[in-house]
């Protein structure tokens, strides 16, 4: 899968030091950061440097897409992070679910930051927070979803830079969107394939079948009752790979001219439905 180092090409080395000095510029304006993470896979869905640019600035996290997510496994992973000492929340961005809980959280967070705003008469200041996250975890979603008609940049203020867009989402609280491109780990090829398994990496620059028999891979040990429901695949625990892709094929009536398996159609098929959610709720990272 040397498509992966393709891949890293795009955000090294130059992205990454504008990127990183850009929100470093930015952190001193902003009283908390919003880190949005794909609740399927919290973890390689993370840019891996976020906790040491924002340091001890206030974060909460939002886990996005959990209507697609293991129900079970978000709450353990809300727990993880509260270990932590990082609030979490469960949301949907598309949809709006659990967005009504952000300004509540975030409120709270910032209670003595609040406080402190108010006993020096500055109880109008608005609380600003800038949303940082990979491409594709749904950052412009929620960014949009919570200006809805504020989309338009907020004025000037002094000591903020032209490029940094803000948003008013009324209670009191503007957005900051990150200013550059943050980027996975693509380092270890493990994430990778599960921000190729989510869809957050382009299928063209990845080799389809490849991707789909790794997903069939965990699939088998982490849901393999999903398989069976979905596709009448059963005792699948030492059929290989390749082999397993071959037999949703025929399952599904792909096949070729000779009445060989259509393993590619098949491949396509198989990220489609688990991308939207037709095999279920389901989290490849465990806490």
């Amino acid at each position: 899968m040397g498509d992966y180092q393709k891949q890293n090409v795009q955000w090294f080395p130059g992205h990454m030091a504008k990127t990183r000095r850009l929100i470093k510029e930015s952190l001193p304006l902003v009283d908390a950061v919003a880190e949005i993470l794909d609740a399927r896979i919290p973890e390689s869905s993370r840019n891996p440097e976020v906790s040491k640019l924002i340091g001890e600035k206030p974060r909460i996290i939002l886990l996005n897409k959990c209507d697609l997510a293991d129900e079970t496994t978000t709450r353990s992973w809300i727990k993880h992070y509260a270990a932590q000492g990082t609030r979490a929340i469960a949301v949907d961005c598309r949809t709006g679910k659990g967005l009504s809980e952000f300004r509540p959280v975030i409120s709270d967070i910032l209670k003595d930051k609040i406080k402190s705003n108010h006993e020096k008469g500055m109880t109008g200041r608005s609380i600003r927070v800038m949303v940082v996250g990979i491409p594709n975890t749904g950052k412009s979603t929620f960014i949009n979803k919570m200006a809805g008609k504020n989309k338009a940049k907020a004025a000037d203020k002094p000591g903020v830079t032209r490029q940094n867009q803000w948003f008013d989402i009324g209670g009191g609280i503007q957005l900051l969107d990150t200013p550059g491109v943050l980027w996975p780990k693509f380092e270890d090829a493990k994430v990778g394939d599960k921000l190729a398994f989510t869809g957050s990496v382009k299928d063209e620059i990845m080799d389809i079948e490849v991707i789909a028999q790794r997903l069939l891979a965990l699939l088998k040990v982490s849901y393999p009752g999903r398989l069976f429901e979905r596709y009448g695949l059963k005792d699948i625990e030492t059929i290989e790979d390749h082999a397993l892709l071959e037999m949703l094929a025929v399952r599904r009536g792909m096949l070729i001219s000779g009445g060989e398996a259509d393993s590619e159609r098949a491949a396509v098929m198989l990220l489609d439905e688990y991308r939207g959610g037709k095999l279920g709720r389901i989290t490849l990272e465990q806490v």
